[in-house]
């Protein structure tokens, strides 16, 4: 078992919640960021309940202040922080002739700005340390161009160039930094998508295995970046997403 320590942004459903789970049950420490703080604490008592530890901390990605808050919260209850996993993102399907720059804003504060502040502050602990491990959770979406998606597109392949860049920084100090790149996994956020059977057709056709992917299928990967992949390992992007963005 493990004994590190992790924070995981977005925590509070979907893949964010199947990911703190999975780090919890390979026992590693969690502190559970977001900003909806009922179901963060339905996740802490869930992972309790299984034997694991959790910490729940509200957070706001894109508030410096809440980041340091973040980061103070995770060294006082465990000591330190040894794994980030950049995970809180959010999107829109919007053409561009009729995106606004409040939603594009949005979009890119959350999914970038939020994962910049908090490389930052990890950074700034891994340096000190001389380890750590950062997985950020990018999209199949910055790997190929969908319409209706242009700033969500932009964003994650800005979450895919951030990678790349950080990654470079912290290997000097023994520090790595990777992404997972997730196509369509069924959760929450796409449950009126998979009732509709017209729709559901229409992405599956896309998607060489012809099915969505499972959670769990997801947070193994980033718990192997996390606990088990060697420290060569680097500036990578896997993509999960059965075969989407090969095609």
């Amino acid at each position: 078992m493990s004994s590190l320590r992790a924070i995981v942004t977005g925590a509070s459903r979907g893949l964010g919640e199947a990911i703190a789970r999975d780090l919890a049950a390979k026992g590693v420490r969690v502190v559970l960021a977001g900003r909806s703080v009922d179901d963060l604490h339905r996740v802490r008592k869930e992972i309790e309940s299984a034997g694991g530890r959790a910490l729940v901390q509200p957070t706001d990605v894109t508030d410096a202040d809440s980041v340091a808050r973040l980061f103070d919260a995770a060294v006082a209850e465990f000591d330190g922080v040894d794994v980030l996993v950049n995970n809180a993102g959010i999107t829109a399907q919007v053409n561009l002739v009729d995106l606004d720059e409040a939603d594009w804003d949005r979009i890119f504060d959350t999914n970038v700005r939020g994962m910049f502040l908090c490389s930052r502050e990890a950074g700034r602990r891994f340096a000190e340390s001389g380890k750590g491990r950062a997985i950020n959770v990018a999209s199949v979406f910055g790997l190929v161009g969908r319409p209706g998606f242009s700033a969500y597109c932009a964003s994650k392949g800005a979450v895919i160039n951030f990678t790349r860049s950080v990654a470079a920084e912290w290997a000097r100090f023994g520090a790595q930094m990777n992404a997972v790149a997730p196509g369509y996994f069924a959760t929450d956020i796409n449950a009126d998508l998979r009732q509709d059977g017209v729709a559901m057709a229409k992405v599956l056709r896309r998607i060489p295995a012809y099915r969505m992917g499972r959670p769990e299928e997801l947070a193994n990967i980033v718990t192997y970046l996390a606990i088990a992949a060697p420290d060569f390992l680097t500036w990578q992007t896997i993509a999960v997403d059965g075969g989407e963005s090969s095609v």
